[in-house]
């Protein structure tokens, strides 16, 4: 193991790396899926020579991703990709490891984009993203490093748009694999992971009773259909916004009441925005809101919120509790919001749980792989992972959890796709 140098980390406080190791084992045991591509690869090492650059949040579960490319033979190193979501012990467990890293907890615009430029000294192979800042970061201001990068893979949705949009202009200068597009990722740590981990967020920054509640979500995709299935099961009274009137039919249909935002402004009690656009929450809906209402986002930019807009109609502000900031509008009436309109679900909790992001991450992994092997055939282009990599990876998951499940006979499999055959 390599030992860490000053030059070779910046992280909050390297003395946490005890308190690092010890999240880092209990997210182990909880990430099956991981830790058995891990054992099946450390010995053969097939990532050996590479270099990977990662920007995704630094938490216990991306520790063991980080672990998991460091074993199969590959040279790390990484940033958080918000400012808020850094698990200081996690890093400097990571630091003292000898992964070269640079995050800590509360950095400003600055720092962020420091610690993606000393990541990139590092002139990685390939890319690893959430969010898409590291690429853009290689694309707009590293140019030099491109012809080295074989290719880079995306986590999550706004990240995948905007590469498939710049893509589209003729911008991306590499191959990304999109592994927010993967079953096992999007349909479960969007849905499950997000859910559970945003309540998670706005309990501990809150402590509020959700049952009888006005709970309104912005956005009714995976990530806010996610927080809405969950607050409604907490006994909140659910309601959406959308744009997309098949995801507004689908609230609809799941018994979800469905309005503007401008109507759900002023009975909402708890607000969390999941669209990943800006301005979805903007000062004329602060206006509307009652006293004691509760803002916060789990879109991946804090841009959905507009607390310009808020600033500007308070009279005053004051930290209340911690990653809860009330706000006074000139008529005394209260709003708080959340986690400085960051990630609520990382910046007041801890992320996703471990057994969720186990199949994302086990995706990452897969990628970084599939780079390697095929990553020089591949055009400038947002690919997917083979479909068959979601009944692998689901495949490990089930057995981890003792169940089994049906297989087709081959008389089955030929009457799949047996047209003659009629009724």
């Amino acid at each position: 193991m390599t030992t860490a140098t000053e030059t070779t980390y910046k992280v909050a406080d390297l003395s946490l790396a005890a308190e690092g190791r010890l999240l880092i084992d209990w997210a182990e045991s909880r990430m099956p899926v991981l830790m058995s591509l891990r054992e099946k690869f450390e010995k053969t090492k097939p990532l050996a020579g590479q270099r990977i650059t990662g920007c995704l949040h630094v938490t216990k579960e991306t520790a063991v991703l980080i672990r998991t490319l460091a074993a199969a033979g590959a040279e790390v190193a990484w940033s958080g990709c918000n400012p808020l979501s850094t698990n200081d012990a996690v890093a400097a467990a990571l630091a003292e490891e000898g992964i070269k890293m640079y995050a800590w907890y509360g950095q400003d615009t600055e720092e962020f984009y420091w610690s993606i430029d000393r990541t990139l000294d590092f002139k990685p192979t390939m890319t690893l993203d959430d969010g898409a800042d590291l690429i853009f970061r290689v694309h707009f201001h590293h140019q030099n490093l491109i012809p080295g990068i074989i290719g880079g893979s995306e986590e999550t949705t706004t990240g995948v748009h905007r590469l498939r949009a710049m893509a589209d202009d003729g911008k991306l200068k590499y191959p990304v694999i999109a592994v927010n597009d993967a079953e096992t990722k999007w349909d479960f740590d969007n849905v499950y992971g997000t859910g559970q981990s945003s309540l998670d967020g706005i309990l501990r920054a809150t402590s509020v009773l959700l049952a009888g509640k006005n709970f309104v979500t912005a956005g009714y995709g995976h990530c806010g259909r996610g927080c809405a299935m969950r607050a409604k099961g907490m006994g909140a009274h659910v309601i959406a916004t959308e744009v997309r009137a098949t995801a507004a039919l689908k609230a609809t249909l799941e018994g979800i009441q469905v309005m503007t935002m401008d109507e759900a402004a002023k009975v909402g009690d708890v607000f969390i925005t999941a669209t990943g656009m800006k301005d979805i929450i903007v000062k004329h809906h602060f206006e509307s809101m009652k006293d004691g209402a509760i803002v916060c986002n789990t879109g991946h930019y804090d841009c959905e919120l507009n607390l310009a807009d808020l600033k500007e109609i308070a009279v005053s502000h004051r930290k209340i509790r911690d990653n809860c900031v009330e706000y006074t509008l000139s008529d005394g009436r209260r709003i708080y919001v959340l986690a400085e309109g960051r990630l609520v679900n990382l910046a007041a909790a801890e992320g996703h749980p471990s057994e969720v992001m186990d199949m994302s991450f086990a995706n990452q992994f897969q990628a970084m792989m599939m780079l390697a092997k095929q990553g020089s055939e591949l055009s400038s282009a947002v690919h997917e992972l083979p479909a068959e990599l979601d009944q692998e990876i689901a495949g490990i998951k089930l057995a981890s959890m003792g169940i089994d499940i049906d297989t087709l006979t081959q008389e089955q499999i030929t009457y799949a796709t047996d047209y003659s055959q009629g009724t």
